[in-house]
């Protein structure tokens, strides 16, 4: 599983409904279960993510076996997702990831 921090006043768009229709705006489709939004979609064959407190949560599943077109569009929507459900870019996810490795994880 992977948390990623949310940019202040973001937390408030990403309750479960409004995940849900991100899901579906990005993904083209999402489903709903006990408070967390499914996605199956290209090389991700489970995508389930929610939001805790002020971290959205992302736990994936992948499909090893797609062509590399498949894969490439899978992760340009991924990234696409994330930066406009956090409210942050690749890189800036990336750095905020490196500092938290360096502070020891907390």
């Amino acid at each position: 599983m992977q948390k990623y921090d949310v940019r202040r006043g973001q937390e408030k768009n990403l309750q479960t409904p409004q995940l849900k229709d991100l899901a579906t705006e990005v993904f083209g489709g999402a489903g709903e279960e006990q408070g967390k939004v499914l996605v199956s979609f290209g090389a991700l064959a489970k995508f389930t993510v929610w939001l805790d407190g002020k971290s959205l949560c992302v736990e994936t599943q992948m499909k090893t076996d797609v062509p590399n077109d498949v894969a490439s569009d899978t992760i340009k929507r991924y990234n696409v997702f994330l930066e406009r459900a956090t409210g942050y870019t690749a890189k800036e996810r990336g750095k905020k990831a490196q500092e938290k490795a360096k502070k020891g994880g907390k």
